[in-house]
């Protein structure tokens, strides 16, 4: 299993418009195809901003099989017109754990 960890800069201002919107039409959707949301956080201070959120997959099959179903849905695609005006930049970061780390249930 590995985790895959997606950063995105939002403008200045417009990290409660995000997460109101995230909340409000893209978690379900989300959530449905991607299936195990393993943390979904905002900074308070570092660099400002940011969403942080990050998914767990147990092989990079799995992950490219949702990521295509995700993109595909009218459901998320009508959700990802509202919400990439309030991105700047996205980072995307695919963790693997460490061979001692056992991975919680």
């Amino acid at each position: 299993m590995f985790v895959d960890e997606r950063i995105y800069t939002l403008h200045a201002g417009k990290v409660p418009v995000f997460l109101k919107l995230y909340e409000e039409e893209g978690m379900a959707v989300q959530t449905r195809i991607l299936g195990r949301m393993v943390g979904y956080y905002f900074t308070e201070f570092g660099p400002l901003n940011q969403i942080v959120h990050m998914w767990a997959y147990v092989s990079f099959e799995d992950r490219q099989r949702r990521r295509k179903e995700l993109l595909a849905s009218d459901e998320w695609k009508a959700y990802a017109q509202k919400m990439q005006p309030l991105v700047h930049h996205v980072e995307n970061k695919l963790l693997v754990p460490a061979p001692f780390f056992k991975i919680p249930d």
